[in-house]
């Protein structure tokens, strides 16, 4: 068990409840609070470890031009269906990840989601897009300072007299971007992605899912190049979203809504992975917390149950995916890939 796990789990609670007050104080929406919630209490790291000071700047101004670019997308074509919007922006925001350096190639399953995130309003809007971008920028502010602040003294010390790190060796540079495109335009696996992305919208609509989109983040954030890794991913979504429920509905029933009850949902589920030795799963948990409680308020209990079978209908088509399509069967006819594997 992480020996600093209940004192992370303070800190994820307060840095939550915190976050929540500043936006509400700020008047940012219902939406964009949700944002500052989840990002403050994920950007606490239980080791209390320091994220790479340039992340954060590489992360806001990112997420600004992909939310911008699903925002101009939605109000442009209006009148198209959900499922068209969500496919384009999908397949447009995937090519473009494609010219992410090597270092940034984490982040491209951020790119695309990024770009539906405003899709997922009723009425996207450039106020709406400011304000959310702010909700991000303030949970990345808050979760930090609030984690530097509790830090434990001895992570404190350690961090102050940490040595300067050797100089890495020299990496082999990155192909150009022109490359790197055709590389991974040429890639069965980068089209097994896309291409299923386009079509688990409507694929969850087929089924009479109640929350369809939950089957579309399935496929973005769990369907990996290898089975292995798409597989794991599936088993860390389902023990994270299925814990993840249970301080929502505890909290919902017992304190009803408030800044407070928010700071206990989400101390009270990181505490829940710490005593069930489950920390591996803790950002799984924290986001199924924090969107059910916060997202969804009054909703909660009806949400909960149906999301959880959105969630697993997700999973297991990513999984689907990764056993009837695997590497081995669609890269027969690849060309040599060059740089990093597409998300």
């Amino acid at each position: 068990m992480n020996p600093h796990g209940l004192r992370a789990a303070l800190v994820i609670g307060l840095a939550a409840a915190l976050s929540s007050a500043i936006a509400g104080g700020l008047g940012l929406g219902g939406q964009s609070t949700t944002f500052a919630v989840v990002i403050a209490a994920v950007v606490v790291r239980p080791d209390f470890g320091r994220w790479p000071l340039a992340l954060y700047p590489v992360l806001i101004v990112l997420m600004g031009l992909c939310m911008g670019f699903g925002t101009l997308t939605a109000q442009l074509l209006a009148g198209m269906p959900e499922v068209v919007l969500f496919a384009l922006v999908t397949v447009v925001l995937r090519i473009a990840a494609l010219l992410l350096p090597g270092k940034l190639q984490m982040l491209a399953n951020v790119v695309t989601l990024g770009g539906v995130l405003p899709l997922l309003s009723s009425d996207p809007s450039w106020k709406a897009w400011g304000q959310e971008l702010a909700a991000i920028a303030l949970g990345l502010a808050v979760g930090t300072l609030v984690q530097i602040n509790l830090a434990p003294a001895i992570s404190r010390a350690a961090t102050a007299e940490a040595p300067a790190p050797a100089p890495a060796p020299a990496a082999a540079p990155d192909p150009p971007p022109a490359e790197r495109l055709r590389a991974g335009l040429r890639s069965p696996l980068f089209w097994r992605k896309t291409v299923l992305l386009t079509l688990a919208l409507p694929i969850g609509q087929g089924l009479g899912a109640l929350t369809p989109k939950y089957l579309y983040f399935g496929v973005l954030l769990l369907l990996n190049d290898a089975t292995a890794a798409t597989a794991e991913r599936v088993r860390d979504r389902i023990i994270g979203v299925s814990l993840g429920v249970l301080m929502p509905l505890l909290v919902f029933n017992t304190f009803g809504l408030s800044t407070v009850s928010t700071g206990l949902v989400l101390g009270g589920t990181a505490a829940l992975m710490t005593v069930l030795r489950l920390d591996r799963h803790l950002n799984t948990a924290l986001f199924s917390s924090a969107i059910a409680f916060s997202g969804y308020g009054p909703l909660v209990a009806w949400y909960i149950p149906n999301r959880w079978l959105d969630y697993l209908m997700g999973s297991l088509l990513a999984l689907a995916a990764a056993l009837w399509l695997p590497p081995n069967a669609t890269s027969c006819c690849a060309a040599p890939r060059q740089g990093p594997p597409p998300a």
